[in-house]
């Protein structure tokens, strides 16, 4: 078993191994018949010219800033809709959990047209808010489902002791659930991260000034009617899943503990 596992790794890792390596190659040895498996002699031109291509600033600040509100605002929607589905019994909650779950399996592509209509009507295209607002209408249902079983592994017993000691739900919620559910908030941050971060399609139609788009359409522009600049576009990945990563390791313990113990600590 630990062969196998080693072997699915390396088929999983070759890839990113592959852009890597490919972004540090010269141009001359891209597309070369006999390629090298090591990336000597080594170059930092693509990552240059990836950098200093027009709009790449604000490429990545429009991708952080819309990601972080989107992701932030579907934790703080998400957290309290998850304790009233997993805690509270109320009519009409079956269909709403079913509509949750229809939300993440209606295609995103389906859902274009419709929001694009309506932030057409609302005056909305071409901002910012309004790619965060798509954006959170993305994540917002895997958010929900997603803490709600977290929520649910959580010792109902420990919500009541606070209350019996004066404490109001809301205040149990707050003081006895909320730090309990912090594993559960990293590692379903991290997957609404990633949504949000790779999304593409929304941003290009949305977004119609050059200023105002986000990282995933400027991956799009290196290739052209004259073909596509390889190397450019492997440097370009990989400064694209740098934030990624780093984010990643910076909750990595977080994000194990919540997949591992369900948000429950004894």
């Amino acid at each position: 078993m630990n062969l196998v596992g080693i072997a699915v790794a390396l088929v999983m890792a070759f890839p990113v191994y592959w852009m890597a390596s490919t972004a540090l190659k010269p141009s001359g040895d891209i597309l070369s018949t006999t390629p090298h498996v090591l990336p000597f002699p080594l170059t930092l031109e693509h990552f240059h010219t990836a950098v200093t291509r027009p709009f790449f600033l604000d490429y990545l600040r429009n991708s952080l800033v819309v990601v972080l509100a989107a992701v932030a605002l579907s934790i703080l929607t998400a957290a309290p809709a998850a304790l009233a589905v997993a805690r509270m019994r109320w009519r009409g909650r079956r269909a709403y959990l079913l509509l949750i779950i229809l939300a993440q399996t209606a295609p995103l592509e389906a859902l274009l047209i419709p929001a694009f209509l309506v932030l057409r009507d609302a005056g909305l295209l071409n901002r910012l808010p309004a790619l965060v607002l798509t954006y959170f209408m993305v994540t917002l249902p895997f958010t929900i489902w997603t803490l709600r079983g977290f929520v649910a592994a959580i010792p109902v017993e420990l919500e009541e002791a606070a209350m019996t000691d004066g404490c109001t739900r809301l205040g149990a919620y707050r003081r006895v659930v909320f730090p309990l559910l912090a594993p559960g908030l990293v590692a379903t941050s991290v997957f609404a991260f990633i949504t949000a971060w790779n999304e593409f399609m929304f941003a290009l139609v949305i977004m119609q000034e050059q200023d105002k788009l986000t990282l995933p359409v400027w991956l799009a522009t290196f290739r052209t009617a004259f073909g596509t600049d390889w190397g450019g576009t492997m440097a370009a990945s990989t400064l694209f899943t740098l934030p990624v990563l780093v984010f990643f390791l910076i909750v990595q313990r977080r994000l194990v503990a919540g997949l591992s113990a369900g948000a429950v600590k004894g």
